[in-house]
């Protein structure tokens, strides 16, 4: 099996809609000590700096630290995924981030990740710029991202395969975005987010460069708690590699905020964290119970 770089692609057209609502009932105690605003309006868009997998439009403030742990569990409702308890005795990935806001438009990151199939001992860096913020003046707001990933792990012996890293620079990815959001009704945000994907080494049915799009939604039906839903359209001429199937990341997520917390549950089916794994390489499918819970804690200083 050879592999290459291809340098030309052609993108065919995805339609999809996502329109999902979820109902809960839960009681919060009201703090308004932390407010999580957007930088320059009142409007709030999103609590945190990503939505599930993908970034939203916030960034955090001048001064912020945020330590991130990111985690996800095993397949939910395969068959006999009870002995597992349903995924809980599993972990597909794990991130740990630090990131901080050099001016309340400007922030940067570094984390590091388990990973998850082709790649482990998986690193990310980020910038991420605020260029314009919802407010009377704009009715919308516009940011940009860009991140690097390096994997350090043990380059395989098999010549053929994807992770044998022949060259340093096989080992990198890299994906940058722009991510334009709305408020609406004060409790609704919609978000759209085109993307462009580039990994320096792929299988000869694969092609280096992808475009994507995110959407996203949020809801924030009770006081600080916010019901989230994000999918990712990867555009390539091919979803079978190596006679693999790849699907199309989907989410769906609860958000809550507490005095210096973001803590959000959800159920995806990307096994992986990083648009570098989980854009190209997601496998389950949710109608084959190939689902999975996670969760994510965010705690500013």
């Amino acid at each position: 099996m050879n592999f290459k770089k291809l340098t030309s692609y052609s993108i065919s057209k995805t339609l999809f809609l996502m329109v999902t609502i979820l109902f809960c009932n839960i009681s919060l105690a009201q703090d308004d000590e932390w407010d999580l605003e957007d930088v320059e309006t009142s409007v709030v868009l999103f609590n945190d700096t990503r939505v599930i997998n993908g970034h939203s439009s916030k960034t955090l403030e001048k001064g912020m630290w945020d330590l991130r742990i990111t985690h996800r569990f095993g397949d939910v409702a395969v068959p006999n995924a009870g002995r597992t308890l349903f995924g809980l005795d599993n972990s597909t990935d794990i991130r740990i981030a630090i990131e901080y806001g050099i001016s309340d438009k400007l922030m940067v990151g570094f984390g590091r990740s388990k990973g998850f199939a082709p790649y482990s001992q998986y690193w990310d860096g980020l910038v991420k710029y605020a260029i314009i913020n919802q407010s009377e003046k704009s009715p919308i707001s516009v940011s940009f991202v860009s991140s690097a990933f390096a994997t350090s792990m043990q380059a395989s012996s098999d010549s053929s395969s994807i992770t044998s890293f022949t060259k340093a620079a096989h080992r990198f990815s890299y994906y940058s975005q722009i991510v334009l959001a709305k408020n609406l009704f004060d409790k609704l945000t919609l978000q759209i987010a085109p993307g462009m994907l580039y990994r320096n080494y792929v299988a000869h049915d694969d092609q280096n460069l992808n475009f994507s799009l995110g959407s996203s939604l949020r809801y924030n039906f009770y006081k600080k708690l916010s019901f989230l839903v994000e999918h990712y359209a990867l555009f390539r001429t091919n979803n079978t590699i190596n006679n693999v199937e790849y699907v199309n990341p989907l989410g769906i997520g609860l958000e809550i905020k507490t005095f210096s917390h973001v803590f959000q549950i959800n159920f995806m089916n990307s096994e992986a964290i990083g648009e570098g794994q989980f854009l190209p390489y997601t496998l389950g499918k949710w109608a084959d119970g190939r689902f999975r819970f996670g969760f994510t804690i965010s705690r500013h200083f």
